[in-house]
């Protein structure tokens, strides 16, 4: 199942470039319609029963689209899983189409935690070193957490860097102890 989601999330990800569509807008709004999708029991039993007539699906469709104003391509994009019966899987593809369009705009997710708020500036340099260091962009989130006494944690992707005060003690307590 995942790989047949994977397609349709590749073939939007397709979509938006060829098209040159603002990608962060095009995410937020299919964030929008899942989220609409998922705080509603009836909306999902409407659109995933087979016994509904597809056009009275996208007509439903096409108001959600009004009244959250979201673009052509997304509602085009909604339409097609409407009527292939893989709206149910929404959420899944949203989450795949983003790490699709992230992938192949060079993009890299980081976290940061610090002990203390960081500054716009630290922020700001903070992040051009991790693009220097990945050859990426990088979208980072920043976090706070007093117990790491001072430096920083950056994780990125599944490698963590620790260097943070409490990091730096543990490696100095486990060297002390061999």
């Amino acid at each position: 199942m995942a790989a047949v989601n994977s397609r349709y999330a590749r073939a939007f990800v397709d979509v938006v470039l060829d098209e040159k569509l603002d990608a962060a807008a095009v995410r937020q709004e299919l964030e929008v319609l899942s989220a609409t999708l998922d705080s509603s029991l009836e909306l999902r039993r409407v659109w995933e029963n087979p016994a509904i007539a597809p056009e009275q699906k996208r007509g439903l469709l096409d108001a959600i689209v009004q009244r959250e104003s979201l673009s052509r391509p997304v509602r085009n994009f909604a339409a097609v899983l409407i009527d292939h019966r893989r709206i149910g899987h929404l959420a899944e593809i949203v989450r795949t189409f983003q790490q699709e369009m992230d992938s192949r705009l060079g993009i890299e997710d980081v976290e940061v935690t610090s002990s203390r708020e960081l500054t716009a500036d630290e922020k700001s340099v903070l992040e051009r070193q991790v693009e220097q260091m990945t050859g990426k962009k990088v979208r980072a989130t920043f976090l706070t957490d007093r117990a790491i006494l001072g430096g920083a944690v950056l994780k990125l992707g599944s490698t963590i860097y620790d260097g943070s005060v409490r990091g730096q003690l543990r490696k100095l307590r486990d060297e002390l102890a061999n």
